[in-house]
């Protein structure tokens, strides 16, 4: 798979270098939100500001490259968008995001879809739950 970097150059975005940044430290995964992005950023170069780094995420949104995330506790979060199809278990406790697949579900919701007449061309399925004692 190509790295979000090479796909932003391909995409014929300008990449300054606190934009290569923020690819980089995207590339790192998870679910991070733009204060994470920022402190990560900041480690390795000390005057990216919090500004930059919220106009690169939406610069890279807009191009398709990551995907904005609201896992209900008021935080944009975001993720590679090239990455394979999965849907999230959000630990309400902890805010810990849970990646999962399940050919079952996939299965359901083409079947729902489809009884009610539809073609499914896409979806988002976002769990939220908290351990049990």
């Amino acid at each position: 798979m190509t790295t979000l970097l090479q796909r932003a150059e391909a995409a014929g975005l300008r990449m300054t270098g606190h934009r290569r940044l923020v690819a980089e430290v995207l590339e790192g995964g998870g679910h991070p939100d733009v204060e994470t992005v920022h402190e990560a950023a900041a480690r390795r170069d000390p005057g990216i500001s919090i500004a930059t780094v919220y106009r690169a995420l939406n610069l890279f949104e807009e191009a398709g490259l990551v995907e904005k995330r609201e896992f209900g506790d008021g935080r944009a979060r975001w993720e590679d968008a090239a990455q394979d199809h999965h849907d999230h278990l959000i630990d309400v406790a902890t805010g810990e995001v849970i990646e999962f697949t399940s050919p079952e579900i996939e299965e359901l919701q083409r079947r729902i879809a489809e009884s009610l007449g539809y073609e499914l061309v896409d979806h988002r399925l976002e769990l939220f739950g908290r351990r049990r004692r």
